[in-house]
């Protein structure tokens, strides 16, 4: 009981709850804006009060839903949640099938049934998660159609997991959302006060400082963590707020706590719209309205005070001591597992829903204001800061005054690469095992073909040296992969309601990348080069090292690329290096370019290793370098055995042959010579190393068409 009143004593009383005390003050008038041009409101006082009546409100209305997927085979292994009906004509199972209902600002609506019911489809539906042609129905907004781009930037969806950065604190995770959500007119210290605000509204004022965590950090409790993500989706003061079991997994207390927020948001002027498995009878008293469904069909529609008399009426009432809501959901499933189903049911709540409708006289009550109309008052209440202006008479200016992103995107960039480069600062463990990988392999290198000879051995020593560091750099880059995924769910969270552009994502995770990829490419140069000897000086130097950004550049970016096909670290992973591997098999090492079959050839110029090999060996075997002199042209050969007497004279027969004279000194195999026997005579090392980097930027291209075709999180 001491821990429950604790938790309690940390929700803030009801009074707080008010769109104009959330947001009043924080923006500033139109005479003060600055030249940008950025539209901004000057909010009026307005009084706050929780009890008194919304007048004109926002009303979410939904008719005759039904979304019906295909089934493609009949599956031999039985799974969770595939109990709903599946009709044999034409093979489809529906989902959703005739629901209907509407969600009322100030109100929260419970979305209920057993596990399998059709409860996060609905969810999806309402939040515009399923494509438009496949959901069938209406849904409107005060007797309205919602567009699409309004709906995303209106409301707000949290998602069942919680995920979160977890080296950031509580109050910088609610700062840097601030800093995506609220219009760049805002001053810093107004998105703090906001944020201030939003930290006593939800409980969090004892963890303001604390970092989220993980398994390896200690952090936030779980319902302070559930309570932190409704607070990123919630800093922009949304009208519609969607949210999928926030309650799971949570104990009874912290569960009333989450609740008892998300009542505070309602009242403060939003449609709450949440689907739950159980609640408890406590949370029961702060719900307004609930939907129980059973195999897409929906059980019952109405308040929690209405339960029992639906059930009496039914003739199955409510045990007299207990939750109503377990009631409900045992009866609901005894229904599914006997022979009559759940049909009777349903036609006694549509019977119920009628007469309750009659009863009520519900059709006086809809809203007497239109869409742009509540949009443009709620708006100059406080609510919706997005840099849109609540005067003007025309409805669609207003429509298009919203605008799709709160800030420009080079604001976002720097948001970005500041939350970037705060999370690497905070977990240098990760940078430090590729730094730690590339450095050891350098001295690894470094000491295993130490000041290599200019001879024909040393040739091979120098093209296997050179094969390896190439790779060695690719498989590096591997790493990248459970990086990304790491991001991919808040990624898709984040965007999926215009936090930010997708484009300013991965621009700035690519220029985050550059100054980690110039010291690792540093750190192998500075050991490798001299520990091994190679050719070129100052001059060859650098190019090496820019080979080695280059490598590093391409190499990332093409896993980034296979992240964002594949979301599971062990695919993406296995993909990265069997990729990178294949690549390996066709550069021209392992056969060169010459003795390759015709059909491996498109393989071959495809291949990533290929241009950075072939960089790397141009840079290292000069025109002018001779790596042949003499006698050492036996060397590994069976004349290499002989006396030196044995094979001067074999030179010298072969002078006479070919009509010159061979002596120790004379150079037989030039760095040229070297080059065209590896089958490398097509490309400059210029040029190779250009192809590097473009492929670097296709890579990153293609890894953006990937997050903006691949992260819609939309059902079809």
């Amino acid at each position: 009981m001491a821990m429950t009143s604790m938790e309690l004593e940390e929700l803030p009383s009801e009074t707080e709850y008010s769109s104009s005390a959330t947001f009043r003050g924080f923006i500033i008038p139109m005479e003060e804006q600055g030249k940008n041009g950025d539209l901004v409101l000057e909010i009026p006082m307005a009084a706050s009060s929780s009890n008194v009546p919304i007048k004109d409100p926002f009303v979410l209305s939904f008719n005759n839903l039904t979304y019906d997927v295909k089934v493609r085979h009949k599956s031999r292994f039985p799974f969770p949640g595939s109990n709903n009906v599946i009709s044999p004509e034409n093979n489809t199972k529906s989902l959703l099938n005739g629901i209907t209902g509407e969600a009322k600002e100030g109100e929260i609506m419970a979305i209920m049934g057993p596990s399998g019911s059709g409860k996060s489809t609905l969810m999806d539906a309402l939040a515009n998660r399923i494509d438009k042609h496949s959901l069938k129905g209406s849904i409107t907004m005060n007797g309205e159609p919602l567009p699409s781009g309004l709906l995303k930037v209106i409301s707000a969806y949290v998602m069942q997991d919680d995920m979160l950065f977890p080296m950031l604190t509580v109050e910088e995770t609610l700062m840097f959302a601030a800093e995506f959500r609220l219009p760049r007119s805002l001053s810093k210290e107004k998105k703090k006060a906001r944020v201030q605000a939003l930290i006593d509204q939800l409980g969090l004022r004892n963890a303001a400082k604390t970092v989220i965590g993980d398994e390896g950090h200690r952090g936030v409790s779980g319902g302070e963590r559930r309570r932190v993500s409704i607070g990123i989706d919630i800093i922009h003061d949304p009208i519609l707020l969607f949210l999928d079991e926030p309650t799971s997994g949570l104990d009874s207390t912290s569960a009333y706590s989450v609740i008892k927020v998300l009542q505070g948001i309602a009242r403060s002027g939003s449609i709450v719209i949440m689907s739950i498995h159980q609640p408890s009878s406590r949370i029961l008293g702060l719900l307004d309205t609930m939907i129980f469904l059973s195999r897409g069909k929906t059980m019952y529609c109405g308040s929690p005070e209405n339960l029992p008399h639906f059930f009496d009426e039914f003739g199955h009432p409510c045990p007299d001591y207990g939750n109503p809501c377990e009631f409900a959901l045992d009866f609901i499933r005894e229904l599914e597992e006997s022979s009559d189903g759940t049909q009777k049911l349903v036609e006694f709540n549509k019977s119920w829903q009628e007469e309750s409708v009659k009863r009520d006289n519900k059709a006086s009550n809809k809203p007497s204001l239109s869409l742009e109309d509540a949009i443009r008052k709620s708006i100059s209440q406080g609510k919706l800061v997005t840099g849109a202006t609540a005067t003007g008479d025309d409805h669609q200016n207003l429509i298009s005054s919203v605008p799709s992103f709160a800030n420009p995107l080079w604001y976002e960039m720097v948001v970005l690469l500041t939350r970037m480069a705060l999370n690497t600062r905070r977990m240098p463990e990760v940078f430090g095992l590729r730094f730690g990988m590339i450095t050891v392999t350098a001295i690894i290198l470094g000491t295993m073909f130490w000041q290599v000879d200019d001879s024909p051995r040393g040739i091979q020593e120098r093209i296997g040296c050179l094969a390896i560091s190439v790779s060695t750099i690719f498989f590096t880059c591997t790493t990248e992969a459970p990086e990304f995924i790491k991001e991919r769910f808040i990624f898709i969270r984040e965007t999926a309601y215009n936090a930010y552009r997708r484009s300013s994502y991965v621009l700035a995770r690519s220029l985050i990348s550059i100054p980690e990829l110039i010291v690792l490419s540093l750190s192998f140069s500075l050991i490798a080069f001299p520990a091994i000897g190679l050719t070129g000086g100052i001059s060859g130097f650098i190019f090496f090292f820019l080979t080695a950004f280059g490598t590093f550049w391409a190499g990332t970016s093409i896993v980034a690329f296979i992240s964002g096909l594949f979301p599971d670290y062990f695919l993406a992973f296995v993909m990265s290096i069997a990729v990178v591997s294949y690549y390996l098999f066709f550069c021209g090492f392992l056969i060169s370019r010459k003795r390759l079959p015709k059909y491996w050839l498109g393989i071959h110029y495809i291949s990533l290793v290929k241009y950075p090999y072939e960089a790397f060996m141009q840079n290292e075997f000069r025109p002018s370098k001779c790596f042949t002199r003499g006698h050492q042209m036996f060397d590994n050969t069976p004349i290499g055995s002989l006396s030196r007497s044995v094979q001067d004279a074999m030179l010298g027969s072969m002078g006479n042959i070919l009509g010159t004279n061979f002596t120790d000194s004379t150079c037989i195999t030039t760095g040229t010579d070297a080059l065209k026997l590896q089958g490398i005579t097509e490309l400059s090392k210029w040029k190779c190393l250009f192809v590097i980097l473009a492929w670097g930027f296709f890579f990153r291209i293609l890894f953006y068409l990937t997050l903006l075709f691949g992260s819609k999180n939309k059902r079809k």
